[in-house]
């Protein structure tokens, strides 16, 4: 049967992970939101750090927010981290402490949608739901060629119910474990030695010889282009930041004063800006620099981004006490966005 010859590459090539040494609901949890849009090698750092400072469900439910974050600061996504800390107050509260130990339950927790709670019913629970992400699409579409587009409804059901069937009495935890595993070393996206695939000879796909058509997607969403013109406000070794409000990326995160514009803005038209004018008033101010644009990538947004550096004087300080100073050891107490933190660690104060 499939599941069995992918079982038996799985326990030949799998990968020695610290989440599978665990069936601690908790942790398995902890390491599958951080793997969402995250490689494994940069997941292991952060999973040791993370379940190290909160070791169960209570102490991530007890910690401040902004300690949440500072500590998932490099990983990105941070609304992930925000909903981790949300789930695990409801579990504190609602569950006493105990993770939850049925699908429906683990499904109802904020930030967890179905393939997250099915990878977590299987691998702490044994429970029989198979779980579906990236690599299993792709494994599965190839091997029995469906081109019902993944994004799609009708996609997600048809891929539902063929993993489940392909599941069959495997244990499930094995199953998705092999399955998920394979499509991350074997199944690769681009380019996979399929000479040496185990399924090879019942492979639509690879017998088609259209490997990289599949799997088929029907949405593609054209990045939008933002403009972040940051302000460096430095004065005597400290500099400006404040909280970042709303609901948008890096909320309640820290940055620089910030100008975002639809447009990319001259110099002359940045300073004519209502933003720019409602910071420094009537204010005469030198511009240091202005940094080459920087171009910092996330999904379905591309943030083009300058840095403008501005000195100011102990007497102008007074002018900006909306803002918060602070030094570049004080600034690693603040959970901040990727790219004001690897601005801050090239300044030379």
């Amino acid at each position: 049967m499939l599941n069995n010859q992918i079982i038996n590459w799985y326990c030949e090539n799998k990968r020695d992970l610290p989440w599978r040494k665990t069936k601690d609901p908790y942790l398995i949890w902890i390491s599958e939101i951080m793997l969402q849009q995250t490689r494994v090698a940069t997941a292991i750092d952060y999973y040791y750090k993370f379940t190290e400072r909160f070791p169960t469900v209570s102490d991530l439910a007890q910690a401040d927010e902004q300690e949440v974050l500072n500590l998932w600061q490099g990983l990105g996504y941070y609304s992930r981290a925000r909903n981790l800390h949300h789930a695990a107050k409801t579990i504190d509260t609602l569950y006493k402490g105990v993770f939850p130990n049925t699908y429906k339950e683990i499904l109802n927790l904020k930030g967890i949608g179905a393939y997250t709670a099915a990878a977590i019913s299987s691998f702490a629970f044994n429970l029989p739901y198979a779980a579906i992400d990236g690599n299993v699409y792709r494994v599965l579409s190839r091997l029995f060629g469906i081109d019902t587009p993944i994004d799609s409804t009708e996609g997600k059901k048809i891929f539902q119910e063929l993993a489940q069937e392909t599941m069959g009495n495997a244990t499930p935890e094995i199953y998705n474990q092999a399955i998920i595993e394979f499509g991350a070393l074997q199944c690769t996206p681009k380019s996979p030695n399929c000479s040496i695939c185990p399924v090879n000879s019942s492979c639509f796909a690879s017998n088609s010889n259209i490997v990289d058509q599949f799997p088929k997607k029907s949405k593609q969403i054209k990045p939008k282009n933002r403009y972040f013109y940051y302000l460096f406000l430095s004065c005597s070794g400290r500099f400006a930041i404040e909280k970042r409000e709303g609901k948008d990326i890096w909320k309640n995160m820290y940055q620089y004063p910030l100008i975002e514009s639809n447009t990319k803005l001259s110099t002359d038209l940045l300073i004519q800006s209502d933003q720019w004018k409602e910071i420094f008033n009537s204010n005469d101010l030198v511009i240091q620099s202005i940094s080459d644009n920087i171009v910092h990538k996330l999904t379905h947004q591309n943030i083009n981004t300058r840095f403008i550096h501005i000195e100011i004087s102990a007497d102008e300080l007074k002018n900006y006490e909306r803002f918060i100073f602070i030094n570049k050891k004080e600034a690693e107490q603040y959970p901040l966005p990727k790219l004001i933190d690897n601005h801050i660690k090239y300044q030379d104060f």
